[in-house]
């Protein structure tokens, strides 16, 4: 899963290296407009890519799942102002 995430995160990063670079490398000698409009999208990018890269897939362990040690689980929830089931 982490593999997945962090292959999904360097292509996106990689694609918002390659837009802002190529905008202001070369696009910007045809059309100004179109060279801001691909900056506009970079920007967008590195936003969605921390979303993927931090998601939760379904065989992650969460930060308030139980830990498996009775006395610290019941330590963490009087903590946190859980009740016991």
């Amino acid at each position: 899963m982490l593999a997945r995430r962090r292959r999904g995160y360097f292509w996106m990063m990689g694609g918002c290296i390659l837009l802002f670079v190529s905008a202001w490398g070369f696009v910007r000698l045809w059309s100004v407009p179109v060279a801001v409009g691909m900056c506009v999208v970079a920007m967008v990018i590195p936003p969605i890519a921390a979303m993927v890269a931090n998601r939760r897939g379904p065989d992650d362990r969460w930060w308030d799942d139980p830990s498996g040690d009775p006395k610290s689980d019941e330590w963490w929830d009087e903590l946190d102002g859980k009740k016991r089931r």
